[in-house]
């Protein structure tokens, strides 16, 4: 047996700087790019879809809640984390979204991972598209079951995979609008399977929800599978809502295991009372103006055309993510920072992030935006595209 080598105390952490070379080399290195309060950037990165994160109703909800029950939670839900507030939202959201029950976590990766581990176990198989969102793929690794991640957007290998599976339970995982790429899982489709399996489906609604269904009632509910008894449907707060945290909905014997068993439920510190305060009121203004998710969809069409009318590698989306592909890790690392010297904030996807090795440039399209915004985005991004972006 090799015995392991002793390193002086200056020395324990020298593999740190041989993965840091690595990763500069393949062009991964990530930074950190703080952001002023006020700018006259034009945001085509961050997920506020609604235009809603500074709304006056919204950020006053937040500002009143902090004053009335302070700055934190000050426990877990189940100790003292549990406000008024908090069991409100749960009842909004799942009145909005049409199903029994609603949990909400402190944020959406949290949502993602006690979902997954508590719908699962060892006596469970999992089957995920492979484009999964990172805090889905974390989940399945922490779940114990049998995992099967197929083709992306591959319903025959959904099937298969159920079919051949060697557990007696089952839990099919998808998004229903994918990260990178922003298109729509075929979520009626995928039910029909899991049910001629016998299997659950869970589908994280980040990106639909807000956006797509009837007044921004997500996906699930536009496929119709809202309240239905075997579809589990996670989300975020801090995407149309413009808030913080994350949810979890479904049939109540689902929220009540979660209560009971899933982790990053039990042992987190809750959202802070000023979050939920702040989603409560982004979800009354979603009510309020239900044509919302309307225009981001209208918004989101208009530049990806657009962009592809000017000869760029962009996807149409199917809700408000497009991607705009770059010939390489290095060439959509720059062309993200010529966009940012323009005034044009755009998001840059690279390796690890997409899983189909391609870097591209990630833009997400608010509600708020102008037809002159629209346009001020097509000249930047264009006139700043490497050579080998265009198709």
């Amino acid at each position: 047996m090799t015995t392991p080598p002793t390193l002086p105390p200056e020395e324990v952490f020298d593999w740190l700087d041989v993965e840091a070379e690595k990763r500069a080399g393949a062009g991964l290195v990530r930074q950190l790019r703080p952001r002023p309060a006020k700018t006259d950037e034009l945001d085509l990165a961050g997920n506020d879809y609604l235009g809603l994160a500074h709304d006056k109703r919204v950020a006053g909800a937040a500002a009143a809640a902090a004053l009335r029950w302070g700055a934190g939670s000050t426990g877990s839900r189940l100790v003292t984390g549990s406000t008024e507030l908090h069991t409100e939202l749960e009842m909004e959201l799942a009145r909005f979204c049409g199903v029994q029950a609603a949990l909400v976590f402190s944020s959406g990766f949290t949502a993602n991972l006690g979902a997954v581990t508590a719908l699962s176990g060892s006596e469970a198989a999992i089957v995920t598209d492979k484009y999964i969102h990172a805090s889905l793929i974390e989940g399945c690794r922490l779940s114990r079951a049998d995992i099967a991640a197929v083709a992306h957007a591959t319903p025959s290998a959904i099937k298969h995979a159920l079919a051949t599976r060697r557990k007696p339970r089952a839990l099919v995982v998808t998004d229903s609008v994918f990260s990178v790429d922003g298109d729509l899982a075929p979520l009626g489709e995928l039910a029909g399977i899991c049910r001629e399996h016998g299997a659950a489906m869970l589908v994280d609604d980040a990106h639909g929800f807000g956006v797509l269904g009837e007044g921004g009632r997500g996906a699930v509910h536009a496929a119709g599978l809202a309240g239905a008894p075997d579809v589990v449907t996670t989300l975020t707060l801090s995407k149309a809502l413009g808030a913080q945290g994350g949810a979890v909905l479904g049939p109540r014997r689902v929220i009540k295991h979660l209560i009971d068993t899933a982790r990053s439920f039990i042992f987190d510190t809750a959202l802070a009372p000023a979050s939920a305060a702040a989603a409560l009121a982004a979800l009354h203004a979603l009510k309020e103006e239900p044509g919302l998710a309307e225009k981001v969809q209208e918004n989101a069409g208009n530049l990806a055309m657009q962009l592809k009318a000017a000869g760029l590698k962009a996807s149409l989306p199917d809700a408000a993510v497009i991607s705009v592909q770059a010939p390489s890790a290095e060439t959509a690392v720059a062309w993200a920072a010529a966009c940012a010297e323009q005034g044009i904030r755009v998001g840059c996807f690279r390796p690890p992030s997409v899983p189909d090795g391609i870097s591209r440039l990630r833009l997400t399209v608010r509600a708020d935006l102008t037809e002159s915004d629209v346009d001020r985005a097509v000249k930047v991004i264009t006139a700043t595209a490497p050579r080998g972006a265009a198709d």
